[in-house]
This record gives structure tokens, C-alpha cells and sequence, in this order.
């Protein structure tokens, strides 16, 4: 994060002295997207300093909310830099001003783009396999930047060979509405964070995995939930297991289902376990074991964990057939 804040100053310069030779409107657009970029990377390294701090009496589940925070901060001043584009933008678009040496401007564009791609791709990568949302926000940031810049290049060629003064500020316009739009998606994730708003697609990767892995013990699964701290993740869940198992059995059955979920999350998941007895004879017919010496029903199927029987609180049941 420290060395994309110091990448972050030298776009910027490349950026300002660009829009300083071609006088394009469409150019300071991109270069006032960059001091949002400065600020929100000073932010965002701070953020990540304080969210891997070790949870204190103060903070017991950790540091972590701080990233939400960072992100939505974040978001917010790339809309506010996407509407101060739109507002500028349309005044030049009333009164044009005349642009110069295209063919400049549209070369230091694309390097700064292209640098802005590879450091977004490489954040979002290292965010996502660290479950950090201020990381995975700050590289979403550079791609946009970078696609923007991408589409500014297109921009500026139109209007280098067409020499339509007005096509710059409707660009400039274009992409100040693109920034704003990604600003708000932002905002909107971590407000998400904030309030703990159920992340599916994560859940549904953790129950993909338990099903592939599941053992005979296992008889159910239920009243999942998930919440993010920063790049902890706090899982609850109910486990049935045999009724017969003493206290040493059913925690290596926990221990198991820690290990496995650690091994798809990584070393960032903590797990805490309600464990169920199972209930004859309706448990027995969802029961895959095959050495239960108790059992009063017969197996008549095995219930699939899904993200909408898993998320329920309640345990499940297989009635006979009529």
C-alpha cells in the first residue's frame, strides 16, 4: 500500500502536466481522479495498519470494521471528484476552451493508465486472498482509473483527428459519470460491511466445500452466518452429530470442520460451534453413517447443503414415504 501511495504522487504529476500541455478538459479529469487517488491510498494504508492490530479488551472481535469505514470514505470522495468532473465538464461544454498538442497528452495518458492496470490487477489479487476489503476497494479504484483512461485515450484520438473542441468535454462528461458510478458501488459495499449484510457468494463458497468434504458424523448443518472484521471472518453454525458421542469425540468432529474451512479460507476464520444432538428417528433417515448401532429408521436420502437450507434455523428433515 505504501509503495502504490508513492506510484499514486507520480501519476499524478504525469497527469497534471499532461492537462498543463494540452489544456484538455477531459485530461484534468483524469488528473483530479488521481488526487482522490493520493488521499484515498493514505487513507487506505492507515486503515490496513489498524485493522491488523490484535483485538485488545476494548476491541475483542478485533480492528477490522475500520476497512468498511476506509472503503466508504473512499467511495465518497471518488463521487464527489465524478460530480465536480460533471459540473465542470458541462460548463466548458457552454463555453469551449481550446486544446493543444493531443498527441502528448494522449501518450502520457496511456502510460499512466497502464501503470494504473498492473498495480489495480496486483491489489485486488492480494486483497481478495487476504479478505481485505480496503485493499480489494483501493486496487477496484486503479482499474477504474485505468479503464477510464483507456476510454480517455479513445477520446482524445477522436478528437485529435476530428479537432471538435466540444467532443472533450463530452468525454470528460462520459467519465466523470463512470467515476461517480464507482464510487457509489464503494460506498455501497461497505456500507454492506457495516451492517453486516450477508455476503452469499462467500457462503456459498464455505458450503461447497463442506459438502465435498462432508463426513458420516456430520448428520446436519444449519443457522450459518458469516461476518466480516476487516480480514477475520467469524462463522457461527449448529452441527448435529450423533446423540451417543461423549465431549472428546464431538470436538475432534469440531476440530475437523475448523481445519477444513481454514484450508479453503485461509489462517483468517474463527469458528464458533453449537453442537446438536441428532433426534430419532427423524435425523436417522437424513443419517448417512453406516456403523450406527442405534439407529431406529431407515436411511431414505441425503439432504444437499445449500445456501437456503444452510442459512435456516432449524434442523432439517426428510419425511417418509407415504
Amino acid at each position: 500500500m505504501a509503495l502504490m501511495l508513492l506510484m499514486a504522487v507520480l501519476l499524478l504529476g504525469i497527469k497534471f502536466v499532461a492537462f498543463f500541455i494540452t489544456n484538455s478538459n477531459a485530461i484534468l479529469t483524469d488528473a483530479l481522479e488521481s488526487i482522490i487517488n493520493f488521499v484515498a491510498g493514505g487513507v487506505a494504508l492507515y486503515s490496513v495498519y489498524l485493522a491488523a492490530k490484535p483485538r485488545d479488551l476494548d476491541h475483542p472481535y478485533g480492528h477490522g470494521k475500520i476497512e468498511f469505514i476506509s472503503s466508504g470514505l473512499e467511495g465518497a470522495l471518488i463521487t464527489l471528484a465524478g460530480a465536480a468532473i460533471l459540473v465542470k465538464s458541462i460548463y466548458n461544454l457552454l463555453y469551449p476552451q481550446p486544446v493543444q498538442k493531443m498527441d502528448v497528452g494522449i501518450v502520457l495518458t496511456l502510460v499512466a493508465g497502464a501503470a494504473n492496470y498492473v498495480a489495480g490487477r496486483y491489489l485486488v489479487k492480494r486483497g481478495t486472498r487476504d479478505h481485505s476489503l480496503t485493499i480489494i476497494a483501493n486496487g477496484k479504484h486503479l482499474l477504474s482509473d485505468a479503464y477510464s483512461s483507456l476510454g480517455l485515450v479513445v477520446g482524445l484520438g477522436c478528437i485529435y483527428f476530428t479537432q471538435l473542441v466540444w467532443l472533450d468535454s463530452v468525454v470528460a462528461i462520459i467519465f466523470g459519470s463512470f467515476i461517480m458510478y464507482t464510487g457509489y458501488g464503494i460506498v455501497r459495499n461497505s456500507i454492506s460491511g457495516v451492517m453486516d449484510e450477508a455476503d452469499h457468494q462467500l457462503m456459498d463458497r464455505i458450503i461447497a466445500v463442506l459438502n465435498q468434504r462432508r463426513r458420516e458424523n456430520w448428520i446436519d448443518l444449519h443457522n450459518m452466518r458469516v461476518i466480516k472484521y476487516g480480514s477475520m471472518l467469524h462463522i457461527d453454525c449448529h452441527l448435529t452429530l450423533p446423540w451417543y458421542f461423549n465431549l472428546q469425540e464431538s470436538h475432534q468432529e469440531v476440530e475437523l470442520l475448523q481445519e477444513i474451512i481454514t484450508q479453503e479460507m485461509g489462517d483468517v476464520v474463527e469458528l464458533f460451534v453449537h453442537l446438536d444432538p441428532c433426534l430419532p428417528p427423524d435425523s436417522c433417515r437424513l443419517c448417512t453413517k453406516s456403523d450406527c448401532k442405534v439407529r431406529e429408521h431407515a436411511f431414505v436420502g441425503r439432504v444437499e447443503w445449500t445456501l437456503d437450507n444452510v442459512i435456516e434455523n432449524q434442523k432439517h428433515v426428510l419425511h417418509p414415504v407415504q
